[in-house]
């Protein structure tokens, strides 16, 4: 919900402040809460905005700033219709924000262009409180080959608003060991496939029990670590577990995790963890390849082996082919990767990861960034085109 404060200057008159605002909030297509000059809930609302409605605001604002800081940690969003001085206070006022290292936006122009950037915002707004507390677990750590995908967790927690919480392998086997062999419809006709399905489904299980345990939004595994301890993979159970609301990552990537759980809050999905496995320069094409996607990301799926070892279950999902989104930021939040493509074809080519895209960039020149300056080499796949969305909220 969009909550509307107010700052009026006392020289003006306030019943004609009061038609102006009446007639330029009714210009905009949106729903929101009007909270006048009573700031005592500011930040309680999915979007604040302050609706500057005169000049000579700028010290009514900077008595309160204190105040709003202590209740929000969002951006300050400054409405100006135009009006009464009302854009050169907005901009002595975000001046000041810029010289004291605080965030903040005018909101100025069109009512169109309004609406469109306030649904945006409030969009970007209820995920980042999505994100706020959430509990990300690391099963595990990360894979040993993950060299640069470390992070500092204060700095996840500072900078994402994001709890990590470290639980040890054993105990994920623990849970493993103890957890019935649940009933399943799924099957295969391949021998091996079927017969590492039940084990399959017991490491799901097990995982949703950890998950429940703990209180967690999402996780990351080292799931390689289940080749040599249980002869099956997590595979399965991540595909199952995504498609479920859960965020589930593999090989303990705790970036990728991170712009998993972002693409989750902002869209309801939680995107495919994928890496590049062929890239053509010259014409911004690439291949990005897992042994799993979410099941209610794709419109048909296929068992097979997991790729690197030939055992347990892997997932080929064949996604609707169309726009898409290709997606990393960084553990400290100090980079991110957005691209907008269109998957052109799955493939199903025996020598890669099982679910397998080929993806054409809109701006081919972006391909060199996987060549010259990645964030590391998992990146998050979402079907259609969400830049602006994305920037917005890994920006700010």
């Amino acid at each position: 919900m969009v909550a509307i404060y107010t700052l009026t200057s006392e020289l003006h008159d306030e019943k004609a402040v009061g038609a102006v605002t009446k007639e330029f909030l009714g210009s905009l297509d949106i729903e929101y809460v009007f909270r006048g000059n009573d700031y005592s809930d500011y930040g309680s609302y999915g979007l604040s905005l302050i609706y500057v409605c005169t000049g000579g605001t700028e010290g009514i604002f900077k008595k309160l700033l204190p105040d709003l800081q202590a209740k929000s940690i969002s951006p300050f969003y400054l409405l100006t219709s135009g009006r009464s001085n009302s854009l050169a206070a907005s901009m002595e006022i975000l001046s000041y924000l810029r010289q004291n290292n605080m965030k903040g936006e005018i909101i100025h122009g069109s009512a169109v262009y309004i609406t469109k950037r306030i649904k945006l915002l409030s969009q970007v707004e209820d995920a980042r409180n999505t994100l706020l507390g959430s509990r990300l677990g690391i099963i595990g750590q990360p894979s040993d080959w993950l060299i640069s995908s470390s992070v500092d967790e204060r700095v996840v927690r500072q900078r994402f608003g994001v709890e990590l919480v470290n639980i040890p392998m054993n105990e994920l086997l623990d849970v493993i060991s103890e957890t019935p062999e649940p009933l399943s419809e799924d099957s295969s006709d391949i021998e091996a496939i079927r017969s590492s399905l039940p084990g399959a489904n017991k490491i799901y299980k097990a995982l949703k029990t950890l998950v429940e345990n703990y209180q967690l939004q999402g996780f990351t595994l080292r799931c390689f670590d289940l080749l040599t301890a249980i002869k099956n993979t997590g595979c399965l159970a991540l595909a199952k577990l995504n498609a479920e609301g859960i965020v589930a990552g593999c090989e303990g990537d705790v970036p990728a995790m991170i712009s998993m759980m972002i693409v989750r809050s902002l869209l309801g999905v939680s995107g495919f963890q994928a890496n590049p496995s062929r890239i053509d320069p010259e014409t911004g094409e690439l291949i990005f390849a897992h042994c799993t996607i979410p099941l209610n990301m794709v419109e048909r799926f296929e068992y097979d082996t997991h790729f690197e070892s030939g055992i347990g279950v892997g997932i080929r999902g064949f996604m609707k082919e169309g726009p898409v989104t290709v997606f990393k930021v960084s553990g400290d939040k100090s980079r991110h990767f957005i691209a907008e493509g269109y998957l052109t074809q799955n493939l199903s080519e025996p020598n890669l990861c099982r679910t397998q895209q080929k993806i054409q960039l809109t701006d081919k020149s972006q391909i060199s960034y996987f060549l010259s300056n990645p964030i590391g080499n998992h990146h998050i796949i979402l079907p259609g085109h969400y830049k602006a969305l994305l920037e917005e909220m890994v920006s700010s």
